[in-house]
């Protein structure tokens, strides 16, 4: 059958053993400036003001860092359902947001073909911005009014909300 210690080396080992679907993946909380959080309705993150019982509502969101790109622009993929689902940016002259069902550490490993799915991540005075790395210049936002999806604008104005809280949780 063989020498034992060659089949030892074809076997691959112990850290490629485990599936990259149960990666532990660190888990936030993401909230817009107005203090609405995100929660899933229709397929759809939506942002609203959740209280009480409907806090449980509230949709965690898990992040991992896209190898692929500068490690400078701080380049992130985010997903929900324990990673399951992530959030992807249509590329056009209107991007759309949409939710996919590709795991967050599939993705993690890179290449051009993440870079829908990768936001770059800023820092300032307390918040933080999330620019679509497919769509230079569009930025994740809320709408100013409660219980709109979770989109992406060109231009920030008093519609459209870019500045979050992103917490670990």
């Amino acid at each position: 059958m063989g020498d034992p210690e060659q089949q030892a080396e074809a076997r691959p080992s112990s850290i490629h053993e485990k599936p990259a679907t149960q990666m532990k993946v660190p888990k936030y909380r993401l909230w817009d400036v107005a203090q609405k959080s995100l929660y899933l309705r229709n397929n759809q993150l939506v942002a609203g003001y959740l209280q009480g019982p409907n806090s449980a509502l509230e949709e965690k969101i898990y992040c991992v860092t896209n190898r692929f790109f500068e490690p400078e622009k701080f380049p992130i993929i985010l997903g929900i359902q324990e990673g399951r689902r992530s959030l992807a940016c249509g590329t056009g002259d209107l991007p759309v947001l949409q939710l996919e069902d590709v795991n967050i550490t599939e993705l993690s490993r890179g290449g051009a073909e993440t870079s829908r799915f990768t936001f770059f991540r800023s820092y300032k005075d307390g918040m933080w911005r999330f620019e679509s790395a497919a769509n230079p210049g569009w930025l994740l936002c809320t709408s100013a009014q409660s219980n709109e999806p979770l989109g992406l604008t060109l231009r920030p104005d008093a519609a459209h909300i870019v500045d979050f809280y992103f917490q670990l949780f």
